[in-house]
């Protein structure tokens, strides 16, 4: 029997986030490996020095290790996609990644610097919600008429990207909901309320070397490394 992948983790963090709903919905098993940030283990360094979770260390032969969430997601949905997450026409998909490519770069700026303010000297934490809403705006039209950003299933853009929608919202949630974005909050709260949100937000101690992680996702267990 094959050894599981694991999958170094923290259950806040949005990019850790992502990589979980993707595993989840490729209905595959990894050995999870919750991290606290202030106290990471030497395994994950040794695996990724970069010391951020994600990381993904897939054990047959030469371990491989995989440390961006985008890759990870890519990585699960191409081993399973049973809900069609990446069943899109090439344009589709490249409009979803130049989506991700906003978030991940000036909105996820602004959010950084709107959710901790105190810790950047020049921010104006108004000024930066603003500079992050022109996103959740275009997210707004994007949902028009529709559950979801492209269209009427879940897909890798909204497994992306709402994470870090979650993360800014409860930043000051009652300013959040007090602005004209039904779209927006109604996707954000079909998410928050589904079994999918409850199972990757699922509570797990803090790993230490020399015992097991915790199984997460589904029950396929096989060599994985060729799908890297």
């Amino acid at each position: 029997m094959s050894v599981l992948p694991i999958l170094y983790s923290f259950r806040r963090c949005p990019y850790a986030m992502r990589a979980r709903l993707a595993i989840a919905a490729s209905r595959l098993a990894v050995e999870l490996r919750e991290v606290v940030l202030r106290d990471k283990p030497a395994d994950m360094l040794a695996a990724s020095p970069k010391g951020t979770v994600p990381v993904l260390v897939l054990p047959q032969g030469e371990p491989r290790i995989v440390e961006e969430s985008l890759d990870i997601m890519r990585w699960a949905l191409a081993a399973g996609d049973p809900e069609g997450w990446m069943a899109y026409p090439p344009e589709a998909l490249a409009e979803m990644d130049r989506l991700i490519e906003t978030l991940d770069g000036p909105f996820k700026t602004a959010l950084d610097r709107y959710k901790y303010s105190t810790r950047h000297d020049d921010a104006d934490r108004a000024g930066e919600r603003e500079r992050a809403a022109t996103f959740i705006r275009s997210l707004e039209a994007l949902l028009a008429g529709r559950s979801y950003l492209f269209g009427d299933r879940f897909s890798f853009a909204d497994g992306a990207v709402l994470p870090f929608v979650r993360q800014y919202a409860f930043t000051d949630i009652a300013w959040f909901r007090g602005q004209d974005w039904p779209g927006v909050t109604g996707w954000l709260d079909a998410f928050l309320a589904s079994e999918r949100f409850a199972a990757v937000m699922a509570k797990y101690p803090q790993w230490r070397p020399g015992t097991p992680g915790a199984r997460f996702g589904g029950s396929e267990n096989r060599d994985y490394a060729s799908l890297v």
